[in-house]
């Protein structure tokens, strides 16, 4: 499994970024200062790592800085709220492979991720860099695109999220609550009825009858199962 460091002080920002990489398959280590960083850094094996550049005890430079200078090879993303070209160039100078500024948005970072550790060989998540056939309609994770016969189908970003979460569980029963938390978070619940409407609208667009559903069950007391 892809192993990937993430090095950031705000624990809200931290602990976002560390269940959506999980969410979609990554194992996570965190550290919530450089020098914790760096030492996980040089002391275990990682893919790659997310370094918040403003971070007590090293920034985010001197944990990229340190860690080339001591032979570690690991792609390095930096995090960062700054957006003034000397900070990307400096980041860029000190050994980092690519850099994003905040806030930035899931689908940009999980872009550059992939995109990363695509250059370095490491992306073992090949899963979500296929197209997949579900039921009649070809789905890529990767680049949150659906076509049906050649045809692009339109999908929400929470019809790509629930499907995705199915998918990586396929074949699996997926427990009702569970899958609302993952999905929505507990910010926001949404009834069951939004719930239902997102499956259905996903019938629609993979299964022959989707009054008769064979890709997307409903597992009555418990949840749901994509069948493939």
């Amino acid at each position: 499994m892809t192993r990937i460091l993430i090095a950031e002080d705000e624990l809200p920002m931290l602990q976002g970024l560390k269940d959506n990489l999980e969410f979609e398959g990554y194992e996570v280590e965190t550290a919530t200062d450089g020098t914790e960083g760096l030492k996980k850094l040089m002391t275990n094996k990682f893919h790659l790592a997310l370094l918040d550049v403003m971070m007590p005890g090293m920034s985010g430079f001197d944990v990229c800085k340190e860690a080339r200078n001591k032979g570690n090879k690991t792609p390095i993303i930096m995090l960062t709220a700054k957006a003034e070209e000397i900070d990307k160039v400096l980041g860029l100078e000190f050994g980092a492979d690519d850099y994003i500024t905040k806030p930035f948005s899931l689908r940009e970072l999980l872009a550059r991720v992939r995109a990363v550790l695509r250059r370095a060989g490491n992306d073992h998540n090949d899963q979500d860099d296929q197209t997949h056939l579900i039921g009649n309609m070809l789905v890529n994770f990767s680049t949150y695109t659906a076509s049906i016969e050649g045809v692009e189908v339109k999908l929400s970003h929470k019809e790509f999220e629930i499907l995705h979460h199915l998918f990586n569980h396929k074949n699996e029963t997926v427990d009702r609550d569970a899958l609302l938390d993952t999905i929505w978070g507990n910010d926001y619940q949404p009834t069951s009825r939004t719930i239902d409407n997102f499956i259905l609208k996903l019938r629609q667009k993979t299964e022959k009858d989707p009054n008769n559903p064979k890709i997307i069950l409903t597992v009555h007391g418990i949840g749901y199962k994509l069948v493939l």
